[in-house]
């Protein structure tokens, strides 16, 4: 047992600030983050003019933040940089401590031990307390049982390294396979047998037939009370009416068909909504950010009032089954609207509605998250540096109808894979935990037990 003080000599060379000489100073990151230079002041600038010089190697630590992980070893582009008394700095005595030894054990449970137990007064107002600190006995082994030690370490380290490689590899594997899922659903392939089972269906032909009658009837209903907007869509749909579709060169099954966002939804509409005037409280403002991988995330929403809401709202007043679009990178970003969640759109957000009878809400997701809608959309961008959709690219995206019955068999296969990768993810993230508790139980072997003596003054 060794105490902090036989390892680490306190080092105090002090220095008079002067004007007209340029000084590096320091700052300590937090958890393990290190030492790194905050910035150079010339010495008129600065107020506190008693300082102290550190040197490269040494080991310094935060008096306010050592008990948060703010330690570390000076590197060699801070030679020379001052410090307050805020910060205490440290020779290393290398006959006690090999410094391959001492960088690890700065790793270990029983060093930040020894910093929260040696950070002492109110709870705003903790300071190390440096008798207390280098009086502080650690279970440090002898300089060649420290050699030993290290290449366990780097045995484990090299091990955790390359479980952590794989980790990420499966994790991209994951990433890539959910990605085929949503692909192969898009081009049914997924419902293949599904297709076989049942091989009379109403094409989707006769689904665009219903969606535009449908369509009609609503823009008739809406017009008649001032709906500006059904107005809108009518003119963009008596315009696109006689224009052929662009479509893609791969062939659809049997019954299925190429058609746009616009045609096969009952209204697709951009909400012009400029930057909020944001309330305290109200209704949530959905923004581009709110909305990822599927789902609206209200975890972090601003609010509106409810003034601006039934303003913004006039135009498509969203609700539940509708679908949230944002124009922003990345591109294909969507989520849907849960039942009883009252939202307002902010900038750059689309309201997509469908018909449920027609279009399954759920099956939308898939096709506007699949990669082919992904690559097109993205050709479609306003500018590299803006990277913001066009309204007209997003109303006339391309994307493949099937059978309303296959797209309900679609949107189950498709979860039940993902349920799996999800399922796998969780297995990943566990080993990954795992795997880091292993160096920490290292660690905390080789440095245990610890016992405190009482601080002399």
């Amino acid at each position: 047992m060794k105490r902090i003080g036989d390892i680490l000599t306190r080092n105090k060379t002090p220095v008079v600030v002067q004007d007209g000489t340029s000084y590096k100073q320091v700052t300590i990151r937090t958890n393990y983050k290190g030492v790194v230079l905050r910035g150079s002041q010339d010495g008129s600038t600065i107020l506190t003019k008693n300082q102290f010089v550190v040197a490269a190697g040494q080991f310094i630590l935060s008096r306010i933040d050592a008990r948060n992980g703010a330690f570390g070893i000076i590197p060699e582009e801070l030679e020379g940089a001052i410090v307050t008394n805020d910060f205490l700095a440290f020779d290393i005595n290398e006959d006690e401590v090999e410094r391959e030894f001492f960088n690890v054990f700065l790793q270990s449970p029983t060093f930040l031990e020894a910093c929260i137990k040696a950070s002492r007064g109110n709870t705003n107002r903790k300071r190390v307390d440096e008798t207390f600190f280098l009086n502080y006995r650690v279970n440090l082994p002898p300089v060649p049982e420290q050699h030993q030690l290290i290449k366990q370490i780097k045995k484990g380290r090299t091990y955790i390294a390359a479980a952590r490689g794989e980790f990420d590899r499966q994790k991209s594997l994951l990433a890539k396979l959910k990605k085929a899922i949503l692909q192969e659903a898009v081009q049914g392939k997924l419902t293949a047998n599904w297709r076989a089972a049942h091989p009379v269906v109403e094409p989707a032909a006769e689904l665009l037939l219903k969606i535009h009658r449908r369509r009609r009837d609503w823009i008739l209903d809406a017009k008649r009370v001032g709906n500006e907007e059904a107005k809108t869509i009518e003119r963009k749909l008596a315009r696109l009416e006689h224009l052929p579709i662009a479509v893609p060169q791969e062939e659809l099954p049997n019954a299925w068909q190429w058609t746009t966002l616009i045609q096969s939804n009952l209204m697709v509409v951009d909400c012009h909504n400029k930057t909020a005037p944001y309330s305290s409280h109200g209704i949530r403002l959905i923004r581009t950010t709110n909305v990822r991988n599927g789902r609206l995330d209200l975890s972090n929403t601003k609010f509106v009032s409810e003034d601006v809401y039934q303003r913004w709202s006039a135009r498509c007043n969203p609700q539940a089954g509708d679908l949230i679009f944002t124009r922003e990178a990345p591109v294909g970003e969507i989520g849907l609207i849960p039942s009883g969640a009252k939202i307002c759109l902010g900038q750059r957000t689309m309201l997509i509605r469908p018909i449920p009878e027609f279009i399954d809400p759920h099956y939308l997701l898939i096709a506007i998250q699949s990669p082919d809608f992904v690559r097109r959309a993205a050709r479609a961008k306003r500018g590299a540096m803006v990277g913001h959709l066009r309204v007209s690219a997003v109303e006339n995206a391309i994307i493949p109808l099937p059978p309303i019955d296959e797209q309900v068999a679609i949107v189950a296969c498709v979860n039940a894979l993902m349920s799996t990768c999800r399922a796998l993810e969780s297995e990943l993230e566990h080993s990954r935990t795992h795997a880091a508790h292993l160096l920490e139980a290292v660690l905390k072997e080789a440095f245990a037990p610890a016992i405190e003596l009482t601080a002399t003054t």
